[in-house]
């Protein structure tokens, strides 16, 4: 009776998801939002055969290995989201600076551009290194992304206009405009700093900055930290998940 209440609780509450990310995604047919639609119909139609034949027990242990592994993943995600807050990063910075090893970059990792229009999630990210490059004026930027399908500029183009629009220095922004997708980002950013071994900074939306920093000590960052930027209240569950399977990726997978 238990796990038909939870089947069914769940398969209802992911079709209702489902429905919020499209209407807030403007689309409905969303790589990822297709996990809720699929969620619910399967929570909804396991429910109905657990009624019939009940629970086995094999289905019950894939369930609580797939919770465990998942809660691993985002427990590593809800760290990287906390670590250095804005405070701890003035901090940081300032004691670098005084051993010669301050941090003179930062990276932006590029997220979708439509048509020459940044995204939420992008602007987000911009908005976050625009307020850090503001208070550290010594520190220099490089926007990282190529050009996607359905862009009509590179990523590292829109971001660089957009800062340039807040009123930073275009001296101060390098442009990495190859990449296709997140370790590349790190890798071609890292060809263009001169020492890797000064802490440089990785912002991304929160939920991204954990698997952002792996992705450059893999590139060859020897102090890679998070500056976390915030993503869209209603669209974090949907990331959060996501992100899970990106992280579990990462781990099975070697560079």
């Amino acid at each position: 009776m238990l796990w038909q209440i939870i089947f069914l609780v769940t398969g209802i509450l992911s079709l209702i998801y489902y429905s919020a990310v499209c209407i807030a995604l403007k689309k409905w047919d969303s790589t990822f939002s297709r996990f809720w639609l699929a969620t619910g119909i399967v929570g909804i139609a396991g429910s109905a055969l657990i009624r019939l034949y009940g629970m086995p027990c094999i289905v019950e242990a894939m369930i609580g290995i797939s919770v465990c592994f998942l809660l691993i993943a985002e427990i590593k995600i809800i760290k990287g989201m906390h670590r250095n807050p804005l405070g701890k990063r003035k901090e940081h910075f300032e004691e670098d600076t005084k051993t010669g090893s301050a941090t003179r970059w930062i990276i932006v990792l590029g997220a979708q551009v439509r048509g020459r229009k940044i995204t939420d999630s992008l602007k987000r990210r911009l908005d976050c290194a625009s307020e850090y490059l503001k208070e550290h004026p010594e520190v220099h930027v490089i926007v990282s992304g190529g050009q996607g399908k359905d862009e009509e500029v590179t990523e590292a183009y829109a971001m660089a206009r957009y800062l340039e629009c807040e009123g930073l220095d275009r001296r101060r922004i390098v442009q990495e405009d190859v990449s296709v997708n997140t370790l590349e980002n790190l890798k071609f950013s890292r060809n263009l700093i001169a020492d890797v071994d000064t802490p440089v900074g990785i912002v991304s939306n929160n939920f991204h900055v954990y698997r952002g920093c792996v992705y450059a000590k893999r590139a060859g960052f020897k102090e890679p930290f998070p500056i976390p930027a915030s993503c869209h209240p209603l669209l974090f569950p949907n990331y959060f998940v996501r992100e899970c399977f990106a992280v579990w990726k990462l781990w099975l997978k070697k560079y």
